[in-house]
């Protein structure tokens, strides 16, 4: 299994913290049939997207991009010493999983000079913070953390209503220790980061697109969670705020990497995870390289 990829002048590092069974399929995908299901089966599980059980399996991790100029970590994951009791396998976890697979990849804490989110869910912002003598302190001290300013309005709005967690714990200590910036779709990092926007799941969720005058390599967030969603980019998931949108997105999102040579680099997807979007049809495949 492949942890590690190099495209232009990029290195692409996988940090997996969980890899596990998450939602059953036909729950997760409220527009999935099972007559879909049912033909799409052997090859999923072939690909170890679904269990025995038709529970759609996911990868839970951060990207660790290295440009010529900075060291990017893209998704944080799911924390440790969190109160989340909707989700048993993330609940209160004290593992150290996460970190050796940052030490593994040779990346220290303080070599991160950015954090992105590409939105600002509980599995996307985990490790921005840890606990430190009872308190939520940065867990990259050196990094700038950046949060697409439309997302952060909106999960701002909604705690002041009523305390989301993951927002509270793991987004608001990185504002009140002055480590954030709120970000445009037009902003770039040097000549090698760019935003492009993927709203439906959440309101301001960015894919985030790398590489010196071309896509290289791009970031999809949950723009996608499974690679049933390639073969029916119709398929929104429960959790997306506006299923219609996500879908819209999806499939122009995929018009628009397929049959190049940009890496796509999925959140969710099971290992490896990253493939080439390949067109098959009236829709798509993410053919792992």
């Amino acid at each position: 299994m492949s942890l590690k990829y190099a495209v232009g002048d990029l290195t692409i590092q996988r940090i997996i913290e969980q890899e596990t069974s998450f939602v059953p399929a036909l729950e997760m995908l409220p527009g999935l049939t099972p007559e879909i299901l049912a033909e799409n089966r052997a090859w999923m599980r072939q690909a170890r997207a679904l269990d025995d059980q038709d529970v759609l399996m996911l990868c839970f991790q951060s990207y660790v991009v290295k440009t010529p100029h900075h060291t990017i970590l893209i998704d944080s994951c799911i924390g440790n010493d969190k109160p989340r009791p909707n989700r048993p396998k993330w609940n209160m976890k004290t593992d150290d999983t996460y970190m050796r697979a940052l030490d593994a990849a040779g990346v220290s804490v303080d070599d991160i000079d950015f954090v992105m989110c590409t939105h600002l869910h509980v599995d996307h912002v985990g490790w921005n913070t840890r606990l430190e003598n009872g308190r939520w302190v940065p867990t990259f001290p050196r990094a700038r953390y950046l949060f697409a300013k439309q997302e952060y309005d909106h999960w701002f709005a909604e705690n002041a209503k009523a305390e989301i967690p993951p927002f509270a714990d793991s987004v608001l200590p990185v504002v009140e220790a002055s480590r954030h910036e709120l970000i445009g779709n037009d902003h770039q990092i040097g000549d090698h980061v760019r935003i492009v926007p993927t709203p439906g799941h959440t309101p301001g969720h960015v894919a985030i697109a790398m590489g010196r005058g071309k896509d290289d390599a791009v970031f999809s967030g949950d723009l996608m969670h499974s690679p049933v969603q390639t073969l029916y980019p119709e398929l929104s998931i429960k959790f997306d705020v506006d299923p219609a949108k996500a879908a819209t997105t999806r499939r122009s999102f995929l018009e628009r990497y397929c049959d190049t040579d940009t890496l796509c680099c999925t959140a969710h997807f099971p290992s490896p995870s990253v493939g080439k979007i390949k067109r098959k049809g009236s829709a798509f495949v993410c053919a792992a390289v």
